[in-house]
């Protein structure tokens, strides 16, 4: 079957790598405070998807074929940059990207920070738009609930010991009220929050980010706020802070003050002749001073934070504003004032997008008084973070652009998308206040960190090969392909320097950030063609694999099966070593798969126990998230479902809802399964009676995300009384869910086809996999947290 390879002419690459989809703007908002303005802006793309359609006659190759469907995507962007540019920055957008002063006309800005005031004028008529202000203290918490609901790992613990840690938190839904908002901006706001509606300014002082800007200017020779920090941070606080050392000789061992407490800030600038002791100098270095300013106003902050939260009997804190900027020694002090007056009760918490709660909260205001149907925006449906387009903690990005020269101002940028339905937590998981998807954590590990990040460096020239091959009647594929590829490898040496700047460092974020920077450049699905190759190979030794099953006994068959779903999972053009074996196309086939599979016991052996569970009662409904394309789903996926289905059970099929390397897809799995059927009596009347359903997973990854599942997909497991859940493949059942924990029974089958892993599973390559575990009792849900 040939692909097609008509594209749109209209392929676009981003008119810019900050303003993105500014000309398909439908509403923004801003948040413009003293040093920093952000913009906010809703845009809906068109983006081109490859879909397999069936044809109405035909036969064999020809039974289906490949469309182009337009469908439209929508983003939420997130710019901020230094308030000084408001001007000429936005010239540059009605200049260079609106268009027209009169292509805005008719459209509103919602607005809030003190610049609602300042600068309403400047957007009126540079933009030709009309400002709505926006009460500060509304969106300031619109803002927050947004992010604690809708972005992965956005709130963390941050701790400094031998190593700087962020112990990132998982907080459900109906877990996130009650807390308390610091907002740290010239000075500081305190918020309590009990629900989405409920909250009220409980406290806040004069002492803050403002404070230290102004005492620092006064106080060194730094001239802004970003040489301030720098300056803090070559500094030494213990050179000007007197500490309880320097009074009583040690640690106040009677009232637990340990010797390098602060005991007064700035106490050493004291010169007096009288004094029991004697100030090195007066001439203090300018970094000391920036140091100690720092954690004396830090100190200060945390100090009333806790009182307040101590008195309002909250057990969380969230700190955000201009301050902090996920700078280390803010965090560290503000977290040692919080643990040292609390005693350690109650959490000091930063968000990774703190500084975009006001535009967050602006952009919901006005999307609450937009027509939902105009803009095709469902407040139902689910965001997540575009890795590929997003600044990461500690990572902004610098850019010069002639508007703004002589400076190069810090853009810090971020970008969501839209999931046209809600995604929601997988019923069957135990306790989904507890799940953690994935097996390695790579930021805590050092050399799984070194040997995957290199790992992904080496892969991409092969992925690059593959997306020009799949688009070679396009005439720029090449060249966008060269941007991905120097994209991708700009953000892996991010996270070389910052293993923490988007969260979780893992197998499953490094793939992630992977495919979402291939859609950026409109590679949605490099893998088409082969995946639609490797089907029609497998359909054609569909019925001998069926009959070989028919004719083994009871015993031989489930042994069968088993073997069957491994030398399927073999087949996965992301590994590196199998697709080697492929492509030097010497009969590496499902027998010789077979063949490799070991002996038993295997690496992981719970075949036994998954015979005897066998032998009694049918499963209920059983769910399959099912790998890859062609041999894997075809030879193994559907033998193995058909013996559960003979024995009465409902089995459900899930597939990745968009592309991922050559997994398969729901629109092609929804008509894999009817050509199977037309292969097989009992696949076919199961799948006539709903005995057999095709269901979307929700996600586009390799690997399995189970607090992100489709809502209709949730719904149909929870009508059906799931009893056991199937995970197959290295992606969904070692890289992630390896320990996952579920109220039902439950399968983890994969061969392991990458020799490090295995290796340090203690196998080797093609070593087994075959957990069966039995349904756990349900436990008490919590919030849960991971270091790193």
């Amino acid at each position: 079957m040939a692909e097609s390879t008509s594209y749109a002419d209209s392929i676009i690459l981003p008119t810019d790598e900050i303003f993105r989809n500014l000309k398909n703007a439908k509403w923004f908002a801003m948040d413009i405070g003293g040093a920093l303005a952000k913009l906010a802006y809703y845009s809906t793309m068109p983006r081109k998807r490859s879909l397999i359609t069936e044809s109405s006659e035909g036969s064999g190759e020809e039974i289906y074929s490949v469309d182009q469907k337009e469908e439209m995507c929508d983003h939420l962007h997130f710019i901020k940059f230094e308030t000084r540019y408001i001007e000429t920055c936005l010239l540059f957008i009605r200049e260079n990207l609106v268009g027209s002063r009169e292509s805005m006309q008719g459209k509103i800005i919602k607005v809030t920070g003190g610049g609602a005031y300042r600068y309403k004028d400047i957007l009126s008529n540079t933009l030709g738009v009309q400002v709505d202000k926006e009460d500060e203290m509304e969106c300031l918490i619109k803002g927050c609930n947004f992010l604690l609901k809708n972005i992965t790992d956005e709130a963390f613990l941050y701790q400094k010991k031998a190593n700087v840690e962020y112990k990132f938190q998982t907080i459900e839904a109906e877990m996130i009220f009650p807390y308390l908002l610091v907002n740290i901006g010239s000075g500081v706001s305190i918020f309590k929050v009990q629900s989405e509606s409920v909250y009220e300014r409980i406290a806040g002082t004069s002492i803050g980010g403002g404070t230290f800007w102004g005492l620092g200017s006064i106080l060194t020779k730094a001239r802004g706020f970003d040489e301030l920090l720098a300056l803090a941070e070559r500094g030494d606080h213990r050179n000007i802070d007197m500490l309880v050392k320097d009074i009583y000789g040690g640690a106040y061992s009677l009232l637990g003050l340990p010797a390098d407490l602060i005991a007064s800030s700035f106490g050493k600038a004291v010169s007096s002749a009288q004094d029991n002791y004697s100030a090195p100098s007066l001439n203090f270095h300018d970094a000391d001073i920036a140091k100690s300013l720092l954690i004396t106003i830090s100190n200060d902050i945390g100090q009333i934070a806790t009182l307040n939260a101590q008195l309002h009997s909250m057990k969380r804190i969230y700190f955000g504003g201009y301050f902090i900027r996920g700078h280390q020694t803010t965090m560290h002090t503000i977290t040692y004032a919080v643990n040292y007056w609390s005693k350690g009760t109650i959490q000091p918490l930063f968000l990774r997008h703190e500084g975009y709660l006001g535009a967050i909260g602006a952009f919901l205001k006005g999307a609450e008084e937009e027509d939902f149907d105009k803009y095709s925006w469902d407040e139902k449906g689910s965001w997540g973070e575009n890795y590929a387009c997003s600044s990461g903690l500690q990572s902004p990005k610098v850019m010069e652009h002639p508007w703004m020269k002589p400076h190069s101002p810090t853009f810090d940028i971020l970008e969501l998308d839209r999931f046209a339905k809600p995604l929601v937590s997988c019923p069957v998981l135990l306790d989904p206040a507890s799940y953690f998807p994935d097996t390695e954590d790579l930021t805590q590990d050092k050399v799984a960190r070194e040997y995957w990040l290199q790992c992904f460096e080496q892969a991409n020239g092969k992925l690059v090969e593959r997306a020009i091959r799949s688009q070679a009647s396009t005439p720029d594929a090449t060249q966008r392909a060269a941007r991905f590829m120097e994209k991708y490898l700009r953000r892996l040496k991010e996270l070389h320097e910052y293993p923490c700047a988007y969260g979780t460092l893992t197998v499953r974020s490094l793939l992630d950030t992977r495919e979402q920077c291939m859609q950026e450049f409109h590679f949605a699905d490099p893998y088409l063609q082969q995946k639609q190759q490797d089907n029609e190979k497998a359909l054609k030794l569909l019925d001998m694999r069926l009959e070989e099953l028919n004719a083994m006994t009871w015993s031989e068959r489930h042994l069968a099966l088993v073997k069957g779903l491994l030398a399927g999972n073999v087949f996965d053009w992301g590994a590196k070593y199998v697709a080697a074996l492929m492509e030097a196309g010497e009969g590496f086939g499902f027998k010789k798969a077979l063949e490799e599979i070991e002996g038993r016991p295997w690496l992981f052996d719970d075949f036994d126990q998954w015979l005897d569970r066998m032998r009694g009662e049918a499963h209920h409904c059983a769910v399959i998230f099912v790998d890859n394309s062609g041999i894997d789903v075809i030879l193994g996926v559907f033998p193995f479902a058909r013996e559960l289905l003979n024995r009465g059970t409902r089995v459900i099929l899930c597939a990745n809802s968009r592309p991922a390397l050559n997994d398969v897809t729901y629109n092609e799995l929804t008509i894999l399964t009817k050509r199977v059927a037309a292969m097989s009596r009992d696949i076919e009347r199961a799948l006539q009676q709903d005995q057999l359903l095709v269901m979307e997973s929700g996600q586009a990854s390799p690997c399995l995300d189970l607090r992100y599942i489709d809502f209709d997909l949730s719904e149909m497991m929870r009508r059906h009384g799931t009893d056991l859940i199937v995970l197959e493949g290295m992606g969904r059942a070692i890289h992630t869910n390896l320990h996952a924990v579920f109220s039902c029974e439950s399968l983890k089958i994969a061969m392991l086809k990458n020799e490090w892993l295995a290796n340090r599973l203690g196998g080797k390559m093609f070593s087994v996999v075959f957990r069966y575990e039995k349904k756990r009792k349900v436990v008490s849900n919590s919030h849960s947290s991971h270091s790193h």
